[in-house]
């Protein structure tokens, strides 16, 4: 019984030691993005698209609404062949809204292609340089601070952000 106590005390003083040994560290993503000037110059490029992706659809819309109202202003004056024509037209078109709006703004929509055209190659050198960084330096870890909900409070010693901004080439 000694033995196996004295063993069990040397294999979880072992384990303390193993774990005293890794080193973890910390950026700040939301950081190391703003002071990227590419990542501003894409955010830019991706709100005026939406922009005027978005006049776009209202424009659409506002054409539905327009014939919505011509059709109730003068349904009395057409026959049940005609309104139905009209009510298939409204709705045709209210339906080209509708794939308008999916076809830019859906998950799968030109808004999503183009962020991920204009981010991906930034994420990719930043993720490079955070694997550079952590494999020189022998970090096990590296967490997002601007992500990590659980990260409650964490020393600004471990915070490698400015680091990965000079590899990258923006100094700080």
């Amino acid at each position: 019984m000694k033995k196996l106590s004295i063993i069990l005390v040397a294999f979880i003083a072992l384990l303390a030691v193993e774990a005293k040994a890794q080193k973890f560290a910390l950026i700040d993503m939301e950081y190391i993005l703003n002071n990227i000037p590419a990542y501003e110059m894409a955010n830019e490029q991706l709100k005026q698209v939406s922009q005027k992706w978005e006049k776009e659809i209202e424009q659409q819309a506002q054409k539905v609404e327009a014939m919505y109202k011509d059709y109730q202003a003068n349904q009395i004056f057409y026959t049940a062949d005609q309104k139905t024509k009209k009510e298939e037209e409204i709705y045709e078109e209210d339906k080209k809204t509708l794939e308008m709006k999916r076809n830019y703004f859906g998950p799968e929509g030109e808004l999503y292609k183009k962020r991920e055209a204009l981010m991906k190659p930034i994420q990719d050198d930043i993720y490079e340089a955070v694997k550079t960084i952590s494999t020189n330096k022998g970090y096990q870890m590296i967490l997002d601070r601007a992500s990590a909900v659980s990260v409650i409070y964490a020393t600004p010693k471990i915070d490698i952000s400015n680091e990965v901004l000079s590899k990258l080439g923006y100094s700080k």
